[in-house]
């Protein structure tokens, strides 16, 4: 079986995938959903030689967002320091488009679970980033099903202001009243005074909340659904704040490993401010208090 994803988006069909990845002789003996997921369908593919795969499909306008997390996936894997699932395809077949994935049975976590979990992600954003780059990414990708901007600039601030908040915050702009947008314009012109320029750029997984990592089977947490590109590590960090958070143990070893600047604590509802109009943009507007209040709170 080959490894590799064969140029994503040039599988005609599902049946072409499988017989160039197993062989010709191979077919697609069982396929059952898999619940969980908000954007795609989901399924488990069973082949007639007892190979099991996972599959994401959606509408054949998709594929591009399936080619995204394909270069993200590969970005992270590159990094060698934290698991993810290995892309095998990607392609469109009738009206559908498809991503083909290593299918994880998923283990018993380890002892240190979280402890790993967090020696890991802090490797990853330790890891080194494209220099030509510098914050941002080589591609445009998804944030959900929104389209997120990773136009490179060489300041974090900068970046965080032009392709995070400032096309959230368009995209948002009916939700808002005249008060709103005072504030809006305010923190934007001042985000320097309340984000710090990072030491250097770290690979983000992008969306790291608690539907988006699982056990493999090696018992370890593997990263999926990346949103990736180039920035602070602790926008990652206060992601997995935002609905919930990681365990106690998680937070004590990335500090003790990948170290959180002081302050951390008063930035970390400024960086979700990204995720929570995201979500007033997907969602609508039961997001919009919460928006609300960390505007008055920076502005």
């Amino acid at each position: 079986m080959r490894s590799d994803l064969h140029r994503a988006g040039e599988y005609s069909s599902l049946t072409e995938a499988i017989c160039d990845l197993y062989g010709p002789e191979r077919t697609v003996r069982d396929r059952r959903p898999v619940s969980g997921g908000d954007i795609n369908d989901a399924y488990t593919l069973m082949l007639d030689d007892g190979s099991v795969l996972f599959m994401k499909s959606n509408t054949a306008s998709a594929i591009d967002m399936f080619r995204a997390e394909a270069a993200g996936l590969a970005a992270i894997r590159a990094t060698g320091t934290i698991r993810t699932p290995g892309v095998l395809a990607a392609g469109e077949d009738g009206s559908r488009s498809f991503l083909l994935m290593e299918y994880l049975q998923g283990g018993r976590r380890i002892r240190d679970y979280w402890e790993t979990f967090a020696d890991e992600l802090a490797m990853m954003h330790k890891a080194e980033t494209d220099p030509e780059i510098g914050y941002g990414f080589a591609r445009d990708n998804y944030i959900g099903s929104g389209k997120q901007i990773n136009t490179p600039r060489s300041s974090w601030v900068a970046f965080f202001r032009d392709c995070r908040l400032t096309p959230q915050f368009r995209r948002a702009e009916r939700y808002f009243d005249p008060g709103d947008r005072k504030k809006i314009s305010s923190l934007l012109d001042n985000l320097d005074r309340y984000l710090p320029e990072p030491a250097k750029p770290s690979l983000l997984h992008g969306d790291l909340w608690g539907g988006n990592y699982m056990t493999g089977d090696d018992g370890k947490a593997w990263l999926i659904d990346p949103a990736v590109y180039y920035g602070h590590s602790e926008a990652d960090l206060a992601m997995t704040q935002l609905f919930g958070g990681f365990a106690y143990e998680f937070y004590e070893e990335y500090r003790d490993v990948g170290g959180l600047d002081s302050g951390y604590s008063d930035r970390r509802d400024l960086y979700n401010l990204y995720h929570l109009v995201n979500h007033l943009n997907l969602f609508g507007g039961g997001y919009l208090s919460s928006v609300r209040s960390i505007l008055r709170r920076y502005a």
